[in-house]
Formats: structure tokens, C-alpha cells, sequence
């Protein structure tokens, strides 16, 4: 009994030490705000060119009613899901086979790495000639800004797995494929998780060019719609919802990632706790 009446206030304390950590995250976007803010209703900035705040969030509001914006975000979060997914997806096996095969490595890691040199507006017109301008380009070019990341992660991963590990594997004869899914992919999951969070990021960074591609719905197409009209109210709603999305989705992997990655001791963990 004696131990749970000591246990419960440090336990409490924790979690007010965690709350407050939290809040803390707002202190720099609260201040940025209110600085501009006041620098646009005192005539310092023109208005027409950075709106205050309150002006971008009256627009978002009227677009919230209107239901223009949920339609917006709502075909922007479908398209990053889905070029997501499918990046991840074929990132999967390419990494496994350049992580356990020299050979793979040297046909495929070469070819791979000068492709991710590429920028995201070069694909562009190519992918209008071969798929159109529907869905299908959009969420091509997003899998391509996935692809990338996690697979250079996931292959560092596996690369850094303690070979004697591997060793072992085989001594207690398992198969090929039960060393991938009981050694590799455990071990190379810190990376694999980080590559999830990269990839994530990425998608979002390639929509906005995904969206040039003969858009009319979607929140790079918001951006396109509000330069057009010299209103940059749109313009940084759409800037700002694209940051608060990006935030969001990276807020779950990274919930995904301290779950999953529960088990460990390190550096991370400790400034958590502390």
C-alpha cells in the first residue's frame, strides 16, 4: 500500500511534466502569429501581399462552411495515402534484395540512386504522356516521393544488422525467408520506422506537384487557384493546412514508432522520461 501512495504522485507529476512539455511546442508558433499579426494591422507588411492571420482564417472558415475546404483536403489525404502505400509497397522487396543480395545490389542500387536524382516537376510531363490527366499520374508521382526514403532507410537497416545474427539463423536451420521475417526485418525496423516517417513527408512534398498535373481539386490546386487570383489568404490557408496534414500523419507514425519501438534504451527514451 505504502509503495502505491509514493508511486501515484510521481506518476502524476510525470504526466503534468509531459503536459507541459507539450504545450511548450506552441510557445514559438504562438509568438510568430501574433508578431504577424501585428505587423499587418500596423501597416508594416501590405496586406494584399501577407494577409494577418485573421484573414487566412476567415477564409478557411467560409471554405469550411461552403465545404469547398473538406473536399479539398479530403481528395489531397486520399491521393498521399494512396502514392504512399504503393511507394512503401514496392520499396519493401527492393530493399530486402539489395540488403541481402550483393548481387541485386549491384544491378538494381546504381539505377535506383540515379533515379532519385531526378526532381519531382521533371516526372511531370512524362507521366501526363503516358497516363493522362487523371488519378493515375498524381498518385504515381506521390509513390515516387515515397519510394525513396524508405527504401534507402530500410536498407541501411539491414546493411547494420549484426551479421553474426544471421549466422545463427542458418546454424538453427532456418530458411531464407523465416531470416527475413524473424532477424532482418525486427533488426532493420528502427530504420524501417524513420524510412515510414521520411516517406511520409516526402508524399506530401510531391503532391504539390502531383496537383499541377491538370488538377481542379485538391489543396496543390488551391495553391495554383490563389496565385491565379492574387488572393494569398488561399494561398496560405492551403500553405497552412499542408503543414498541419504533414504534422498530423507524421504525428501517428511517430506514435506507431514509439509502440513499436517501446523496448529500447536509449538516448531518445531517456530525454522522454526525463
Amino acid at each position: 500500500m505504502a509503495q502505491v501512495m509514493v508511486t501515484r504522485p510521481a506518476v502524476r507529476t510525470g504526466a503534468r511534466l509531459r503536459r507541459a512539455g507539450r504545450a511548450e511546442a506552441f510557445i514559438v508558433p504562438v509568438v510568430l502569429l501574433a508578431l504577424w499579426e501585428t505587423a499587418s494591422r500596423a501597416g508594416l507588411v501590405q496586406a494584399y501581399l501577407l494577409p494577418p492571420p485573421s484573414a487566412v482564417v476567415a477564409y478557411l472558415a467560409s471554405a469550411l462552411l461552403s465545404g469547398e475546404l473538406v473536399t479539398h483536403v479530403a481528395v489531397s489525404v486520399m491521393r498521399v495515402l494512396a502514392g504512399f502505400s504503393a511507394g512503401v509497397a514496392l520499396a519493401l522487396p527492393a530493399a530486402v534484395a539489395v540488403g541481402l543480395s550483393p548481387r541485386a545490389e549491384r544491378l538494381l542500387d546504381p539505377t535506383l540512386q540515379a533515379i532519385r536524382g531526378i526532381p519531382s516537376l521533371a516526372w511531370v510531363p512524362l507521366l501526363l504522356l503516358w497516363m493522362g490527366i487523371d488519378e493515375a499520374p498524381k498518385v504515381t508521382l506521390i509513390a515516387i516521393g515515397a519510394f525513396f526514403p524508405f527504401y534507402l532507410n530500410l536498407v541501411a537497416g539491414i546493411h547494420g544488422i549484426d551479421r553474426k545474427l544471421v549466422e545463427v539463423g542458418r546454424v538453427q536451420g532456418l530458411s531464407q525467408l523465416q531470416i527475413i521475417r524473424h532477424i532482418l526485418l525486427p533488426g532493420a525496423l528502427p530504420s524501417a520506422l524513420t524510412g515510414l516517417r521520411a516517406g511520409m513527408n516526402m508524399a506530401w512534398l510531391f503532391l504539390v506537384a502531383a496537383e499541377l498535373i491538370a488538377g481542379t481539386r485538391g489543396l496543390g490546386f488551391l495553391l495554383t487557384d490563389g496565385r491565379e487570383l492574387s488572393r494569398a489568404d488561399i494561398v496560405l490557408g492551403a500553405i497552412l493546412l499542408l503543414a498541419l496534414l504533414g504534422k498530423f500523419f507524421d504525428g501517428i507514425l511517430k506514435v506507431l514508432e514509439n509502440r513499436l519501438l517501446r523496448w529500447r534504451d536509449s538516448l531518445k527514451e531517456a530525454k522522454a522520461d526525463a
